[in-house]
């Protein structure tokens, strides 16, 4: 018999932001001048009070395993963040610290899937949600939104698809791609159907920081008792606290959840680093000044950015309110031409961008979005000035 391969491994995409990214870091250690618009994480160093909480703990030994889901200490810090900043209440025993938010999820689903248990993914969303649902022999289901909703899922679209299979729903708020955010009563609307329909909510709240404007932050495990035992939230350092190699994820659950979690945990990783959990800890505790000042940069980027594309013809784009992307509708696009050549796809959009013109930009097939590509502005204003003034130049080139 011949040796083979799992199955399951093999029909999982790779990760096409990261290999983008891959791509315009390839090109610019050849001294070529890219501008890289992949980004998934601030172009801001960890903040030094931080980095300090990380030496300190090497110099005092702090080297060795830890519990398998986290210290104590660091534990504490999350529930105190979650109560301040969320208004929710957590035991310690209702926490898991993981490395890092995909691996969070993973324990989530590793945790609370039975195969073929389906898992409703609203469109656009973080291109991992589906292959880690897949890797836990889940299904996911797909909804589809679209600009005159905000890119936001309603109650109603989730209630039709819900079947006797159905096991949970990602929420994703502030949203990846798209940088919405949920209001209180579309969340309530959901927590609704939730409920009623007896499924888990996984909320993944990691950007629930970098949030612009008047806008607010709700999580919906606070809204009331029923939903909080149904959702399992989710959150980290990484995009926050500009730590994204830290690999510090944490979840707040039911503790029969966190315990099953902790349990595959301590078999697939055991702990996370020790020395990032005493730098996370800092995160959490110390000074938030490194946020506020991120969050002030970020915002001029943001209005930057809108301002320029909403004046490009072809492309359109709404304000996001949260995150770091700007989702930009470039359908207009596919009909016209190149070079003699029909653009047809997101993709063959984004080829042209990075080989004619040294730009690199996500395509968003893998977010569930054909038509669309994702902007970081997770890079400096003057990156942001030159990446545009290129995509502006294709542009005015399409026939």
């Amino acid at each position: 018999m011949a040796l083979t391969l799992s199955k399951k491994a093999q029909a999982v995409k790779p990760s096409s932001t990261l290999s983008i990214t891959a791509k315009a870091k390839e090109l610019k250690e050849k001294g070529i001048d890219v501008v890289g618009f992949g980004a998934g994480e601030p172009d801001f160093n960890t903040p030094d009070n931080i980095c300090e909480a990380a030496i300190e703990a090497i110099h005092a030994g702090f080297t060795k395993y830890t519990p398998a889901d986290g210290t104590l200490e660091l534990k504490k810090a999350v529930c105190e963040k979650f109560l301040k900043f969320n208004g929710l209440r957590y035991e310690t025993n209702q926490v898991v610290v993981s490395n890092g938010g995909k691996h969070s999820l993973t324990n989530i689903f590793t945790a609370i899937i039975n195969p073929g248990d389906e898992v409703i993914i609203p469109a656009p969303y973080w291109l991992s949600y589906p292959e880690i649902v897949k890797l836990a022999d889940g299904v996911p289901v797909f909804i589809r939104t679209d600009k005159s909703q905000n890119y936001k899922v309603t109650a109603t679209q989730i209630e039709a698809v819900c079947t006797d299979r159905t096991k949970a729903l990602i929420l994703n708020s502030p949203n990846n791609p798209s940088g919405m955010i949920y209001t209180r009563e579309e969340l309530e609307a959901i927590a609704e159907v939730a409920v009623r329909k007896d499924f888990y909510v996984v909320s993944d709240e990691m950007y629930e920081n970098l949030i612009y404007g008047d806008d607010h932050p709700v999580s919906i495990a606070s809204l009331n008792d029923e939903i909080y035992k149904r959702t399992i939230t989710c959150s980290g350092v990484a995009k926050s606290y500009s730590m994204t190699g830290w690999r510090i994820g944490y979840t707040g659950s039911s503790k029969e959840i966190a315990k099953l979690m902790s349990s595959v945990q301590s078999h697939q990783t055991s702990n996370p680093n020790s020395i990032a959990q005493k730098a996370a800890y800092e995160a959490l505790m110390g000074s938030q000044d490194s946020v506020f000042a991120m969050n002030e940069e970020f915002n001029k980027r943001r209005d930057y950015m809108f301002d320029r594309i909403s004046n490009m013809r072809l492309l359109s784009a709404l304000k996001p309110q949260g995150a770091f992307y700007m989702f930009v509708d470039i359908s207009e696009t596919l009909d016209k031409e190149y070079k003699g050549t029909k653009i047809n796809t997101v993709s063959n959009l984004a080829k042209i961008l990075i080989e004619d013109f040294n730009v690199a930009v996500i395509p968003c097939d893998d977010f569930g979005f054909s038509d669309h590509i994702r902007l970081s502005y997770a890079i400096s204003i003057e990156q942001i000035k030159k990446g545009l003034n290129r995509i502006e130049k294709l542009l005015n080139e399409l026939r």
